[in-house]
């Protein structure tokens, strides 16, 4: 039930014309399962195709290298010309975080797949940006200097020695970048004027890099050394220029966002909107080029509701409906969340919780055995989370509570995470089972494939009860946040922190009894000891919990 684990991979090939070789790289990708192939992007002039794809760590490496295999089989580096630098037939093939995984996983990820395609295809590859291993080599730029041309000189040079792989020149192939770093958020801020001239004043005001110092006579002021003076822009780690787009009529702010942790996306939005008003311009809209990760739209949806004075826990469909119409993100071009958010376009199906109520109780009730009482446990969890949430809701901008908003905004958003959470454990239980019946089915003809199937039926055990092990964990969770909601929020909605205490109640029990059901068969006699435990304790925690909720509420209704 945990998050997700999501990592993009963008590949650049040194091949933009022949569609054969762009279309085989592409079908090595797409074919690792589990893995989603986002966009392929060819250049001719370039003479380069961006692929871009989504997956689990695992996935994406797998799909990187079947890509370089097929790429080592079908580009030769020497015959090669393109106006974009470049050393390798796989020129550079970054990892980035977007879900679930940090910026030192995908470090390990990026180290794993140059050591795979040193050992494997054997040839030489470096690491830059958070991976590389020493600061010289932090810069592609620096990397990839002299280019392709160069290579063989450099490589005789103990200094470029490739971190993984032969210091030794490879014509038909070259040399590869491989690392981690940030999700780069291509953003442009809509201006309300054709000027190319005003955008662009905006631009060197907010961007990290700023622009040359003038003195009282308009001239560029330099250092002691000669150097030109800098004054810095405004927002760290963001870069700007100001250009005209003839298709939209209007002058834009255009912007790469390098790290939206560090400079979220709303703050982007507002600062240059507060300084082209300086200039006498009016932003009306914005755009994102590309794609860009949910988070986010997330912050700048609990900004802009936090702005309104009301309560940050809305639903993510709500948080990131008021950041697209807060920052105008669908004022020049249509934005559609399931193919701009990267986790929305590399999502797996999540059968169960996309059906209507009624579907999914007709399915509960027919005589397949899953969906069963691990999925109905997982959807009364969040039933109770989201009744948590509800009352929060409720509470915040309420009259006489407001000592209690900023609290109940807090609750509210851990609330729709613990849903959220519970949502995807509705498919989760089912995908265990599931995945346990197609291991029950593997072949048992001889001694070695008896023992491969038990091997993986006890795994499919063992996935089958921790599964609803954690449902039972975070049920208890989702009880806790209706105590709170039930101790310190709207009165009037006491009724309905009680009913989510009992739902969430029936979720931790109903989840345990899953979790032990499943330990019977399961060999291994420390782990079946120990989930036992823990199932065990989860239930007198969840009872505990629901006791307490239902003091209060029994009191605030005068039962």
């Amino acid at each position: 039930m945990s998050e997700r684990k999501i990592v993009e991979c963008v590949p650049n090939f040194s091949e933009g014309r022949d569609r054969s070789v762009i279309d085989a790289i592409s079908r090595a990708i797409s074919g690792v399962a589990g893995v989603s192939l986002l966009d392929v992007d060819p250049g001719a002039d370039t003479n380069r195709t961006v692929y871009t794809f989504v997956g689990s760590p695992d996935e994406v490496v797998e799909a990187a290298f079947r890509a370089a295999k097929t790429a080592h089989e079908l580009i030769d580096m020497s015959k090669h010309s393109g106006a974009h630098p470049r050393m390798g037939a796989l020129d550079v093939c970054p990892f980035v975080p977007v879900a679930g995984v940090t910026m030192a996983d995908c470090v390990e990820i990026s180290k794993r797949f140059g050591e795979r395609l040193a050992s494997e295809l054997k040839l030489p590859v470096y690491l830059y940006e958070y991976a590389a291993s020493r600061p010289e080599r932090r810069s592609l730029a620096d990397i990839r200097s002299g280019e392709y041309e160069a290579l063989a000189d450099k490589l005789r040079k103990p200094e470029w020695a490739p971190d993984f792989g032969p210091a030794e020149f490879r014509p038909r192939w070259g040399a590869t970048v491989t690392g981690a770093r940030e999700f780069l958020v291509a953003y442009n801020v809509n201006l309300n004027c054709r000027d190319k001239k005003l955008a662009n004043e905006v631009a060197l005001t907010i961007r990290e890099g700023g622009r040359a110092a003038k003195d009282a006579n308009g001239n560029t002021v330099k250092d002691a050394a000669g150097n030109t003076v800098k004054v810095p822009g405004l927002l760290k780690d963001v870069r700007a220029i100001g250009w005209y787009i003839d298709a939209y009529k209007c002058a834009q702010i255009s912007i790469n966002l390098v790290n939206y942790n560090t400079t979220p996306l709303h703050v982007v939005f507002e600062t240059a909107k507060a300084e082209a008003e300086k200039l006498g311009l009016l932003v009306t809209g914005s755009e994102i080029v590309g794609l860009l990760p949910l988070e986010p739209l997330l912050l700048a949806g609990r900004h802009f509701l936090k702005k309104m004075g009301k309560s940050e826990g809305a639903s993510e469909r709500e948080l990131v409906e008021t950041a697209v119409r807060s920052m105008g993100l669908d004022s020049v071009a249509p934005f559609d969340p399931d193919k701009k958010i990267v986790e929305y376009a590399g999502r797996r199906p999540a059968p169960l919780v996309a059906m209507k109520v009624a579907d999914f109780v007709d399915e509960v009730a027919s005589e397949s055995p899953a969906p069963g009482g691990g999925s109905v446990a997982a959807l009364a969890g969040s039933l109770g989370a989201a009744l948590a949430a509800m009352v929060a809701n409720l509470t915040v901008g309420k009259k006489g509570y407001e000592a209690a908003f900023a609290e109940m905004s807090e609750l509210a958003v851990k609330g729709q995470a613990v849903k959220a959470a519970l949502v995807r454990a509705v498919d989760e239980d089912t995908a265990a089972f599931n995945d346990l019946m197609e291991a029950m089915k593997l072949p048992k003809a001889s001694a070695e494939e008896k023992a491969a199937r038990e091997t993986a039926m006890q795994a499919g055990y063992k996935k089958a009860a921790l599964v609803p092990l954690e449902t039972a964990r975070v049920c208890v969770e989702a009880i806790r946040l209706c105590e709170l909601a039930a101790a310190k929020g709207n009165a009037n909605s006491a009724s309905d922190a009680g009913v989510g205490a009992l739902m969430a109640r029936a979720g931790a029990e109903g989840a345990a009894l899953n979790v032990l059901i499943n330990l019977g068969s399961i060999t291994d006699a420390a782990f079946v000891a120990d989930l036992k435990a823990r199932a065990l304790t989860l239930v007198a925690e969840a009872e505990a919990a629901k006791e307490k909720v239902l003091v209060l509420v029994r009191k605030a209704v005068g039962a």
